[in-house]
């Protein structure tokens, strides 16, 4: 049976970037991607080698710089052949006609392309589509402390489903997964949810700090409070939050 809770939304931000999403040793292995080696960076901190990566970048025609964005991000899925070079070069030609944060086919890849759209932005002054991303604080209270028992369980997916209440049955969360929202089994939850983390915990309340896309949630922007019933998925999840 599903339980009930009270839902509120706290704040809501919209985002062109995730602060911190880039770090110094993301820099750096990006420069290398750009045959710039470690000895031309000995001493440069986190903002230096940022602008030495946004002047680097700039060097190189937009869909060149693409893909060097895209080589380091995707590194793994190049490793292990999910992801072809072929496919990445054709990826690169085509960014700077798509929002592939939103319109890719595998939400697992969003927040990595939301990335690299913010960084090829700033290193081209637009050309690249402006990142549209959202941050919010949702407050979830309940009138008895067990109901937060199947948080426990499939933490991810049971915030999609309980916030996707406050959304419209149009909204594209709704129809893209009306199956995984009202069946027993939400994978890609943890991909919807970009960043989740606790802000805190009661036995009878909880907030959340969530970084996600206004593909999904961009609709939630006005909305302040809203009654949800939600479920667990029938085995757990393995993700952590923060």
């Amino acid at each position: 049976m599903d339980n009930v809770f009270k839902v509120e939304i706290l704040s809501f931000l919209k985002i062109a970037e995730i602060k911190n999403a880039w770090t110094a040793s993301d820099y750096t292995e990006l420069l290398a991607v750009m045959n710039i080696g470690e000895d031309e960076l000995t001493g440069l901190n986190t903002s230096q080698l940022k602008e030495m990566c946004l002047m680097s970048l700039s060097d190189f025609e937009h869909h060149e710089s693409a893909k060097f964005v895209l080589t380091h991000l995707f590194k793994a899925e190049l490793a292990d052949g999910e992801i072809t070079e072929g496919k990445l070069e054709q990826t690169s030609h085509h960014m700077t006609e798509h929002k592939l944060w939103e319109e890719h086919a595998n939400p697992a890849y969003h927040q990595r392309f939301f990335s690299a759209y913010g960084l090829l932005r700033q290193a081209y002054n637009g050309i690249f589509a402006d990142p549209t991303g959202v941050k919010f604080t949702v407050d979830i209270s309940a009138d008895k402390k067990d109901a937060f028992a199947i948080f426990e369980q499939s933490l991810h997916a049971v915030i999609v489903r309980l916030i996707s209440k406050g959304l419209s049955d149009f909204a594209i969360l709704n129809r893209l997964f009306e199956a995984q929202i009202s069946g027993d089994h939400f994978p890609t939850a943890s991909q919807i949810l970009w960043d989740l983390k606790e802000v805190s915990h009661t036995d009878k309340a909880r907030q959340y700090e969530i970084t996600s896309s206004a593909f999904w949630f961009g609709e939630l922007e006005g909305a302040q409070y809203f009654e949800a019933a939600a479920h667990a998925d029938a085995r757990a999840e393995s993700s952590v939050v923060q």
